[in-house]
């Protein structure tokens, strides 16, 4: 049957089995479906426990590069909604056209750490060989209790081979077996870190044997999916997204911890005060509802000092983007002396992308420490004050230049701010739907060990409180930074 004819055949096929919809063949899966979604169990429970009267918040994020971005990934977000309906459900999509692991492990820091996901779903190409991969999930466990859900590679296909070419061509072969890495990474790590993987590699090369198609019917150009593409992997992605309860809680029951305000750990003071000692690296505090118009504020410490007072409870945000193209301006902040909340700006002084001359000339101006310093994008720029530190061939300002080969707006400037992981003052919030969960993060980004939490009533409103929620990230923190 050529590929022509198995396409009408399909649509024939649904639209006679009244699922006009969709058009295609649905894939089979490569693994044993009764374990599929065992490694994301927490999620899964948190979803499919929400119901009309406790809407449970579920906070998802996706990351990787531009096949990240295609259809596909919103097909999934759809699926979890509508699978879902009850869940408070936060999904967002921060992946990077172009930036393959070596360049996303510097992009990870503002994008992806501080979110602090329920679900992670991820894929990258490269940072294979060199690590960088393998770092980012590491990470993820070391910094988060976010649950990772690996995509094994959608199949790619040389430009300069024909769709009907040959599959051991060096070219095609060179491309295969640099999936075929990242497929033998992704299934250790999910056996190493406790990641889910979805094998999208196999359930494709499988669906291709069975349909008699080629790689090319599956891709718009050499890597990014067309229709059918898009199809297949949302797809094989979905039949990890289950629930089960005969899966053991072992595994996730206790990275992120409930406590009643009521339970033994929590202790009252005198003056209304609650304390609870608690081991991990965030710590949440869930409002009780209650008819209280007008709520008061509570004090905040966490061993006895304000969380403003720890400078890792502070970060610079994904700066703003490149003239043209959609990048960061440049992929890594980092300080040497401590943050404050404020917005800095990076102005241009002197531009000359031409190649061979690559020049950029830029000074850094915070709203609260002011001008401090100027620097060229070839070296690591330290500002006067330490609190901006870009290392150096970080811009890609040029690059987005010469990529659509556009001059520098004459306006153009880069803007991000230092945002705060922290709360000092818990502002008790008007609980007026009855199924929703109140929850303000009071820390989030301190050492993975024990810490003292002390909310201290300020005498101008009552603080309901229900219960404190801690989370503790599975794996220490290895100290391996670059």
């Amino acid at each position: 049957m050529t590929r022509a004819w198995w396409c009408m055949a399909m649509m024939l096929m649904t639209i006679a089995a009244g699922g006009a919809d969709e058009p295609f063949a649905p894939p089979t899966p490569v693994g044993d479906p009764a374990v599929f979604g065992a490694k994301i169990q927490r999620t899964m429970t948190l979803l499919a426990t929400s119901t009309t009267q406790k809407r449970n918040r579920v906070r998802v994020l996706f990351y990787g590069q531009s096949v990240t971005r295609n259809p596909w990934w919103q097909d999934v977000a759809d699926y979890l909604r509508e699978t879902y309906p009850h869940a408070d459900l936060e999904i967002e999509n921060r992946a990077i056209g172009g930036y393959g692991g070596p360049i996303l492990i510097n992009t990870a820091e503002f994008d992806l750490y501080p979110f602090y996901p329920d679900l992670l779903i991820f894929h990258v190409w490269a940072g294979v060989e060199t690590g960088e991969q393998e770092q980012i999930i590491r990470r993820v466990r070391e910094r988060t209790t976010a649950e990772v859900l690996l995509w094994t590679s959608n199949l790619r296909w040389p430009k300069d081979v024909p769709p009907d070419g040959d599959p051991q061509d060096p070219l095609v072969r060179k491309v295969d077996d640099q999936d075929q890495a990242i497929a033998d990474l992704y299934h250790r790590l999910g056996a190493e870190l406790g990641c889910e993987v979805a094998d999208v590699r196999a359930g494709m090369q499988r669906y291709l044997a069975e349909q008699g198609l080629v790689v090319k019917d599956t891709i718009r150009d050499t890597v990014h999916p067309n229709e059918l593409g898009n199809f297949l992997l949302a797809e094989l992605v979905k039949p990890h997204l289950r629930y089960d309860p005969a899966f053991s809680a072992e595994p996730w029951q206790d990275l992120v911890t409930d406590i009643p305000v009521d339970d033994a750990p929590v202790t009252r003071g005198e003056d209304g005060s609650l304390t609870l000692t608690f081991e991990g690296n965030r710590v949440d505090v869930i409002a009780a509802h209650s008819d209280e118009a007008q709520p008061g504020t509570a004090q905040v410490l966490i061993d006895g000092r304000p969380p403003s007072e720890f400078p890792e409870l502070y970060y610079h945000e994904r700066p703003g983007p490149t003239p043209v193209a959609e990048r960061p301006a440049f992929n890594r902040i980092e300080h040497e002396a401590p943050l404050v909340l404020e917005t800095w700006t990076a102005r241009i002084l002197e531009c000359d992308p031409t190649e061979g001359v690559d020049i950029l000339r830029y000074e850094v101006i915070g709203s609260v420490t002011g001008p401090d310093g100027e620097g060229n994008h070839k070296e690591r720029f330290v500002s006067n004050s330490g609190r901006v530190v870009i290392p150096a061939n970080q811009w890609m300002v040029n690059w987005s230049l010469n990529y659509r080969d556009v001059p520098l707006p004459e306006d153009y400037e880069v803007t991000w701010r230092v945002l705060p992981l922290f709360t000092d003052v818990y502002q008790a919030p008007v609980t007026d739907d009855p199924a929703r969960e109140y929850a303000t993060t009071l820390a989030q980004g301190l050492s993975n060990a024990q810490h003292t939490l002390t909310l201290v009533p300020n005498g101008d409103g009552a603080v309901p409180i229900a219960s404190f929620r801690v989370y503790r990230p599975p794996l220490r923190e290895t100290g391996n930074e670059e």
